[in-house]
């Protein structure tokens, strides 16, 4: 039992644990922003264009049952909505990475001293001569 304890509290506290929780508490945060930019910003403003078309009143009768397509209907569409949102801010985000990279790789690379230059030289023509 103590091995078994031991071996979960070592895969516990393994970074790649750690950084999986960070990353699901920071997503939950993200899906938060994420589901207010649509409900609240997007949603209305199509409803705006689309005349305050709601979908949740369409359902159909079968028998004793209702089947809210409506419901389904809004769902997708909010699924859309919700997709087109985090693509669009992940390509933002590669962009600005892409660019930072960029950045980086303009850089000149710093210039060897002349006495390490030299040492180069004969190390070069050292292993020549072998």
């Amino acid at each position: 039992m103590k091995k078994f304890i031991a071996e979960f509290k070592e895969f516990i506290s393994r970074g790649d644990v750690m950084s999986m929780a960070i990353g699901i508490i920071i997503g939950g945060a993200f899906t938060a922003i994420v589901n207010s930019l649509v409900e609240d910003i997007i949603t209305p403003v199509i409803g705006l264009i689309l005349g305050g078309l709601d979908f949740t009143g369409i359902s159909i009768q079968f028998r004793d049952t209702q089947i809210m397509i409506g419901n389904f209907i809004q769902a997708v569409i909010m699924f859309l909505l919700t997709a087109f949102v985090i693509f669009s801010v992940m390509k933002a985000f590669n962009s600005f990475k892409k660019k930072e990279e960029e950045v980086v790789e303009e850089a000149p690379a710093p210039e060897v001293p002349q006495d390490i230059q030299l040492l180069t030289e004969i190390r070069d023509l050292l292993k020549e001569e072998k």
